[in-house]
């Protein structure tokens, strides 16, 4: 079957572009990440109105990316900041693969704004995407997609045929030709 054939909204890819396809969501993640954990301070690092920063982040406990906690300065009433989540913590990689694209495709002549370092070794941070066997994945390789216990059909499409063609796994080219 044709990549094509299959219903493109039970993708993973889909699914989770429904949670973080927005900017403000992805930036407010990002200073999470970075220790910005507070109403306030998240809306004056960010620039963002905040009825849209209450909303990005009701949306992100809602989906478990982070949770609201409380705190409580001297004299004050109950505030909550926010903390990733183990499945918040788990977007790293995404943001840091964002963040390796952006610097060697989106930044000014002055280069990267910012550079990364692993703090115990001292050796610059990179993304690395590999097959269970260590075969390193980049961006010309060929990849094949077989379906999983949780795809379907395309509306229109119909099963392949056992043994014809058709019924062999998606290749998936991750380049152009």
């Amino acid at each position: 079957m044709k990549w094509a054939d299959y219903d493109s909204t039970v993708c993973s890819v889909a699914r989770t572009v429904e949670v973080l396809g927005d900017r403000w969501t992805l930036l407010v993640l990002r200073d999470v990440f970075n220790g910005i954990r507070r109403f306030a301070d998240l809306s004056a690092h960010l620039g963002i109105a905040r009825d849209v920063l209450a909303k990005r982040l009701a949306a992100l406990v809602e989906e478990g990316l982070i949770s609201r906690v409380p705190y409580q300065e001297p004299g004050a009433r109950t505030r909550y900041e926010y903390r990733l989540t183990d499945a918040g913590r788990e977007l790293r990689p995404v943001l840091l693969a964002l963040l390796e694209w952006g610097d060697r495709h989106r930044c000014d002549a002055a280069g990267p704004p910012a550079q990364l370092f692993h703090a115990e070794c001292g050796a610059p941070v990179r993304v690395e995407v590999r097959c269970a066997e260590g075969h390193e994945i980049g961006p010309r390789t060929r990849l094949t997609a077989k379906p999983g216990p949780g795809s379907r059909l395309a509306p229109g499409s119909r099963p392949a045929q056992p043994g014809s063609r058709s019924a062999q796994p998606a290749t998936v080219p991750t380049s152009s030709p």
